[in-house]
C-alpha cells in the first residue's frame, strides 16, 4: 500500500489557482522528490497535504484513509509530519525540550540522537543558540519523535553549507531506508535526485514529469527543459 496519495488535487491561494489536477504518491520506504522553478506550486502541495491550508478538490488518501478534510491536527496524529521552511523552533525552549514536544508514547529521545549525535551534545543548550545546520536537524528529528508514517520536508537545505546539506541528505536517505515515506521539496535539484527515488516534476502548478530520479540525474538538459519548457521559447 502507499503511504501516501494525491489524486487529481487542485489547491488555491485566495481566489487564485496554484494547482491543477496532481498525482502524486509517497511509498514506505522511498523518497519522492518534487521539483520546480519557484513559483511552481512546490511548497503550496506540502501545506495542502498537511492541512495548512485547504484544497479545492481531489483526495489526500493516508494508508487508504481519506484526509482531505481532516484538521492539519488530525492528519500529523494521524501520520503526515511537515517540516515547514523557516525552521520552526521553539527559541527559549532547550534542544531536549523541543523534542519532546514532538515525543509520540512509544518513541525515545535515543532515536532523534542516533539520527543527530549532534543535537545529544547540545540538549541542554537553548535551541536559539543552535547553528543553522542544528536547528533543521532539530526539526526533522523532532518530526521523526512523532512516529509519523510520511513526512513532507519543505526545503532543508536552505540558507546551509554544502557540508551541512550533504550531512542532512544522508539523514533522510537512512530515514527511509528505515521505511518511512519521505516528500522531499529541495532547491538544489542534483543533491535531491541523488538521494531520492521517484522524482515529480512540477511547472505552473502542473505535473510535468512523474518517474525515475536516475533518469533526470543523468540527463540536465532534460531536466532543464522541464523546468523552463515554453517558457524558454516565450523570453525569445
Amino acid at each position: 500500500m502507499n503511504a501516501l496519495e494525491l489524486n487529481k488535487v487542485h489547491i488555491k491561494r485566495g481566489d487564485i489557482p496554484i494547482v491543477h489536477g496532481v498525482d502524486i504518491v509517497a511509498k514506505p520506504g522511498e523518497i519522492s522528490v518534487l521539483l520546480g522553478a519557484n513559483g511552481a506550486g512546490k511548497t503550496t502541495i506540502l501545506e495542502g497535504t498537511s492541512g495548512v491550508i485547504p484544497i479545492a478538490s481531489g483526495d489526500i488518501v493516508l494508508e487508504g484513509a481519506q484526509m482531505c478534510k481532516a484538521s492539519a491536527g488530525h492528519r500529523a496524529r494521524s501520520g503526515i509530519a511537515h517540516v515547514e521552511q523557516g525552521r520552526t523552533i521553539f527559541a527559549e525552549m532547550s534542544t531536549e525540550d523541543n523534542l519532546r514536544v514532538g515525543l509520540h508514547p512509544e518513541s525515545g529521545l535515543e532515536q532523534a540522537y542516533d539520527l543527530f549525535p549532534e543535537l545529544k551534545t547540545r540538549a541542554n543548550v537553548k535551541s536559539a543558540m543552535l547553528s543553522g545546520g542544528e536547528q533543521q536537524m532539530l526539526v526533522i528529528a523532532r518530526a521523526l519523535l512523532g512516529k509519523p508514517k510520511v513526512v513532507l520536508i519543505d526545503e532543508m537545505s536552505a540558507g546551509l553549507a554544502p557540508v551541512v546539506v550533504a550531512r542532512l541528505m544522508q539523514a533522510v536517505r537512512l530515514l527511509a531506508d528505515q521505511g518511512l515515506a519521505v516528500l522531499l521539496v529541495e532547491q538544489f535539484a542534483n543533491l535531491a535526485l541523488d538521494i531520492g527515488d521517484r522524482a515529480y516534476v512540477l511547472r505552473r502548478g502542473e505535473v510535468v514529469y512523474d518517474g525515475s530520479c536516475e533518469i533526470l540525474r543523468n540527463d540536465p538538459a532534460m531536466l532543464h527543459h522541464l523546468y523552463l519548457g515554453d517558457m524558454e521559447k516565450d523570453s525569445a
